[in-house]
């Protein structure tokens, strides 16, 4: 955990091309470190030693940097800001993401097996409440009060927010200010900020994206949000260094309170309510993504999935426009998408669990879902001791 006092680290940028496949891998950690709610990449930046330089480089975008770029002083810039560290850094955080974006799909495991993967989550961030809470050294009274406090405004938020969040570019901009602002603090994740506003999957499927036909779609939010993460590590970054600068402890003990009050939606067993919401789309009957889909449908529990509807022949209206008839044989191909709009948590009961259609998969769910819980905790013990060495031999 960072200390209160201000870094005096380097204020200009020492890395070196030999750096580059080390300071990768430290960026490829952190960025797996983000995409999984409950654990920081600002934890991950101080085990791995460049929590300083990462502060320092993000200190380096400052106004005279903005006003040099304004007036086109490309070479004021690149002295000025740490542009060299950061580009092979963000190079790892953003590999992390296409990883478990593309390769292990996250926002779809969310959907088919929701109890292991929350029970994961539930862990990881019960244990990011113990890591952070060692910060405080001697319990008070008065942490307990600001404790209260936070766990009060975090069950506010996360039960005020509604459910079905909007997808507007503003709002994709918010979230990706507040979510920058928690990477780089050591103890909460960006990641579990995205998923208490209902943003976490949606954000993961636009990444999921990128490469195919629906690049142009997920760049129409990503850049948004892209634009949010910058406002956000410029402006929120330094009013979160001021607070801990000077409120350290009354800071520490509210971004406590405020994760254990958001276990409410993380908690792994929930009465989910989902909504579909359909676009519509007339092919050729004899197109490859017909055939597709007739050999092998889409698994309906995924958060996006493609499925047929009506077929069509030569003459007929398509559906929703009387004014335009198909020429040749084709047909409606639905895109489906889920949409959580309610959830409640409950305690599932064992001897009924196989006969629980709330649960996934019966008992195989419970057992996944608090065995996942408890490789999380210990993930996160074993990351606090190894971050406590790491500050005992660097205070």
């Amino acid at each position: 955990m960072a200390n209160s006092r201000e870094d005096d680290g380097p204020q200009t940028d020492v890395t070196t091309t030999r750096e580059i496949p080390s300071l990768f891998m430290k960026g490829f950690l952190m960025g797996s470190a983000d995409v999984v709610p409950g654990v920081s990449g600002g934890t991950m930046a101080l085990i791995t030693g460049i929590y300083r330089r990462l502060i320092d480089a993000i200190k380096s975008a400052d106004v005279r940097a903005v006003q040099a770029l304004l007036r086109l002083r490309l070479s004021e810039v690149f002295e000025r800001v740490h542009w060299f560290f950061l580009a092979v850094l963000l190079s790892g955080v953003f590999a992390a993401v296409l990883f478990f974006t593309r390769v292990i799909k996250l926002p779809e495991l969310m959907f088919v097996q929701p109890e292991p993967v929350y029970g994961l989550f539930f862990g990881l961030i019960a244990g990011s409440v113990w890591l952070v809470s060692r910060e405080l050294g001697k319990f008070t009274l008065a942490n307990l009060v600001w404790i209260v406090g936070g766990i009060a405004v975090g069950f506010r938020i996360v039960t005020l927010v509604p459910v079905d969040t909007p997808e507007t570019g503003l709002f994709v901009f918010m979230s990706g200010s507040l979510a920058i602002t928690a990477m780089i603090l050591p103890g909460i994740s960006g990641s579990f900020i995205l998923l208490i506003l209902r943003k976490y999957d949606y954000i993961l499927m636009q990444f999921g994206k990128l490469g195919g036909s629906e690049t142009l779609e997920a760049l129409m939010v990503l850049v948004p949000f892209g634009l949010g993460m910058v406002t956000g590590i410029v402006l929120f970054s330094r009013l979160l260094s001021w607070l801990l600068h000077r409120y350290y402890v009354v800071t520490i003990c509210v971004l406590i309170g405020f994760m254990i009050g958001s276990l409410y939606v993380i908690w792994p067993f929930q009465d989910r309510e989902y909504t579909q919401s359909v676009r519509t789309e007339v092919v050729s009957a004899d197109d490859d993504l017909v055939r597709a889909l007739r050999a092998a449908p889409e698994d309906a529990r995924q958060p996006e999935f493609r499925r047929l509807g009506a077929a069509l022949e030569p003459g007929d209206v398509v559906p929703g426009r009387t004014d335009i008839s198909v020429d040749e044989p084709s047909v409606v191909v639905e895109r489906v998408k889920n949409k959580l709009i309610a959830s409640d948590p409950f305690v599932p009961v064992w001897s009924g669990a196989d006969a629980d259609v709330r649960l996934s998969g019966g008992r195989g769910s419970v057992v996944w879902a608090f065995g996942m819980m408890l490789a999380g905790l210990v993930f996160v013990i074993i990351i606090g001791r190894i971050a406590g060495q790491k500050l005992g031999r660097d205070p």
